[in-house]
């Protein structure tokens, strides 16, 4: 990992507690099963490590986003939802709606809601257009994914790598960097072909990590969406070939980020970005080789990946009530 380390943001233990705090007083009640998936997850480690500058009341928010997305997660990976195309279809759309005003109704939506109107408070009609966006690409995913399951189907490596770029919701917590930042990109900075390039590059590389880190517990559990499973069955080759290959095209993926920081500084020189919005931009270079370094460092520390233990097939259904009515 050629980026350096910034440590972990001294308030992860009190960002830890109130993502709790949070759970519980919005009804977001935990069975025994899921809490030590949540605890083993370590959604607070997560966040103090990209956001390791980050003032409490953000880094609050942002760990209250990532609990509430990792519930969505398993849901949809190891619940029935994810293995019923409508059932799935159904909960996305209750999930969209609320996030676009619609009066929630279960626990889940609910919790979606005060985070939407905390986050959404002072933010541009742009950002808010870019963060919904993004989120809501992340949450149709599950049903590609479950109408692939339903049908039979594997994704292509091609196909999968689009796919992962949505799926591994990177894209939001780089909209939400702005807010800690200080700072709102205007379209012609998002527009920028470097830009694009570098948030792809930050994307893949959490991606693909996580897949690395993950194909145990997914393969266990029949999951094909995962880069290291597709590599070893478009190859033919063992599973630890498959992990070489995997770490091999992490690396290059380093070496994008790079690439996209030097393309960058060009199209800001040829574009003419001075000011506020040049500095803005070389805050966002600065910051994502962080998150990229806190992200690699988080998948080598949280027992969800380094010490993954299978659950019972009856106990992966219990988060689905969280998404009844």
């Amino acid at each position: 990992m050629p980026f350096s380390s910034a440590g972990c943001n001294p308030g992860l233990e009190k960002t830890k507690e109130a993502a709790w705090k949070w759970a519980d007083h919005h009804g977001v009640e935990l069975s025994p099963v899921a809490r030590k998936k949540m605890i083993r997850t370590r959604p607070e480690l997560w966040i103090s490590l990209i956001f390791p500058s980050a003032s409490q009341q953000h880094l609050d928010l942002f760990c209250q986003w990532l609990f509430w997305a990792f519930l969505v997660d398993d849901e949809f990976d190891d619940g029935p939802a994810g293995r019923d195309p409508r059932m799935c279809g159904s909960a996305i759309t209750r999930l969209v709606d609320v996030l676009d005003g619609a009066v929630p109704h279960s626990a889940m939506e609910l919790a979606l809601e005060e985070l939407r109107n905390r986050t959404y408070r002072g933010r541009s009609a742009a950002w808010v257009r870019q963060f919904r966006r993004d989120t809501v690409a992340w949450l149709w995913t599950y049903y590609a994914e479950a109408v692939e399951r339903a049908a039979g189907q594997v994704p292509s490596r091609a196909e999968f790598v689009k796919h992962r770029r949505d799926s591994v919701a990177m894209q939001p917590f780089l909209d939400l960097h702005e807010i800690t930042a200080g700072i709102d990109l205007t379209d012609a900075a998002r527009s920028l072909p470097a830009y694009i390039a570098l948030r792809d590059a930050v994307t893949d590389h959490s991606g693909l990590c996580n897949d690395i880190c993950s194909f145990e517990k997914e393969a266990a559990m029949g999951y094909e969406h995962n880069a290291v499973r597709l590599i070893q069955r478009d190859r033919g080759c063992t599973l630890q070939e498959a992990v070489d290959e995997a770490a091999i095209q992490l690396a290059r993926i380093t070496e994008r980020v790079r690439r996209a920081e030097r393309a960058l500084a060009e199209e800001m020189d040829a574009a003419k970005i001075e000011g506020a919005e040049r500095v803005a931009l070389e805050r966002c270079v600065r910051d994502y080789r962080g998150l990229v370094r806190g992200d690699f460092d988080y998948h080598a520390r949280a027992e969800r990946y380094t010490r993954p233990d299978l659950v019972e097939p009856e106990e992966r259904s219990e988060l689905s009530r969280f998404f009844a009515a």
